[in-house]
């Protein structure tokens, strides 16, 4: 018999990033050792006071059952605690956080709960590619806005066209961004969450990179309010928990319960083993203030070394990404596929890869490639040997 995916599946292209990973099966068949810029996983590992809180708590959990959908209380509240010290933010525990399953599932599978056919969401490019393919599943449009380089990659939605927000019922913005690592002061954001309201629109805001900085702190949009908004939050980059797949939302209570109430038909809950590993992480700064030296150190290793090959300074104010602007001229592809070459052989992502067209066919991340600063410091200064061998 034959087996037919669905239109939905059939009209979305390959996944970026698992794009990036054929691409580094290919060189190493070829017996190519590359160095992988491409996804954004750390290779640090997880802190040991995390790692022994998951041990203990797998042996203190032993007869738990199924985790609750909500999260432990234990967690919530650390999470709020968390929100509390860092951002001076309050959100009760009971009501205004919820536990996901690290950020992907959760931003993907809230349009579930709030779009019907045909509504629109407003989404970044370039941006993480799940405020698109989530829309879409939801039976959504999604509506790209650009970044721009002129902008300084600032949600600059005053300027978008009216048109753009008709029938709107959502917007995403992500700050510290990815890919770009450009900062949101806390007025932009005021702004933004200010503009939403006026209009009726929830505002998602994707807060994944929020501890990964090189200057002041950078703020939360929570700090304009909790009404209309729902922020997304992930142990993944902060304390290198990608494996553990743990993060939670907190915001505004309406949206909060329509978010728990899609994970109860469509997911589980995090195992309460790893809401424990996630709470000893949140009580701990040192390890995140670590993890920072290591990529601001790999940061101005890389940036430094595409300045000297003629290219434009990259040099990111947060996240673990560069945004790298090739030579005039140059597609995203091309470059990317120039730093294949097997004298090179750094694998990054194109910029087009993970940014969408917007209405007058142009599409924002055409001549950027990412990447992820999540190879280990020898081995960027290895990447930089490798880049003085590039020509272009």
């Amino acid at each position: 018999m034959e087996i037919v995916p669905s239109k939905r599946l059939r009209s979305l292209a390959p996944y970026a990033f698992a794009e990036v990973d054929a691409s580094v099966a290919r060189l190493k068949r070829e017996g190519v050792q590359p160095i992988d810029f491409g996804v954004g996983d750390p290779t640090s590992p997880t802190p040991p006071p995390v790692r022994e809180a998951c041990r203990e708590a797998v042996h203190r959990r032993a007869a738990a059952g199924y985790p609750a959908y909500a999260g432990a209380p234990e967690f919530r509240q650390a999470a709020a605690r968390w929100l509390q010290r860092r951002f001076g933010v309050t959100v009760d525990p009971e009501s205004e956080v919820l536990a996901t399953i690290g950020s992907k599932e959760a931003i993907f599978h809230v349009h579930e709960g709030l779009l019907d056919p045909g509504d629109r969401t407003l989404v970044p490019s370039p941006g993480y590619p799940p405020y698109h393919r989530g829309t879409l599943f939801a039976e959504g449009v999604p509506v790209p806005y650009a970044l721009r380089p002129e902008e300084r990659f600032r949600p600059r939605l005053d300027r978008l066209p009216e048109d753009q927000f008709r029938g709107a019922r959502a917007l995403w913005i992500n700050y510290p961004n990815s890919p770009t690592g450009a900062v949101a002061q806390l007025d932009e954001l005021q702004a933004v969450a200010d503009l939403c309201r006026r209009r009726g629109i929830v505002l998602f805001s994707d807060e994944a990179y929020s501890e990964i900085w090189f200057g002041d702190p950078p703020p939360s949009a929570l700090q304009t309010g909790t009404e209309g908004l729902l922020a997304f939050f992930s142990l993944s980059k902060r304390s290198a928990m990608t494996c553990y797949r743990v993060g939670f939302v907190a915001g505004d209570r309406r949206l909060v319960d329509l978010l728990r109430r899609v994970k109860t038909n469509l997911d589980s809950g995090t195992p309460t083993f790893i809401q424990d590993a996630a709470v000893a992480a949140l009580a701990d700064e040192g390890h995140v203030a670590e993890l920072r030296e290591e990529y601001r150190a790999k940061r101005d290793l890389l940036a430094r070394a595409f300045v000297e090959l003629g290219l434009p300074d990259c040099t990111p104010e947060a996240t673990l990404y560069l945004w790298q602007k090739g030579p005039p001229g140059m597609s995203s592809e091309e470059l990317a596929r120039r730093l294949l070459e097997p004298d090179v052989a750094l694998v990054t992502t194109p910029g087009t890869w993970i940014s969408e067209r917007l209405a007058d066919g142009t599409n924002p991340g055409e001549g950027y490639v990412r990447l992820a600063l999540v190879p280990s410091l020898e081995e960027s200064r290895e990447a930089v040997k490798r880049l003085r061998r590039l020509r272009l």
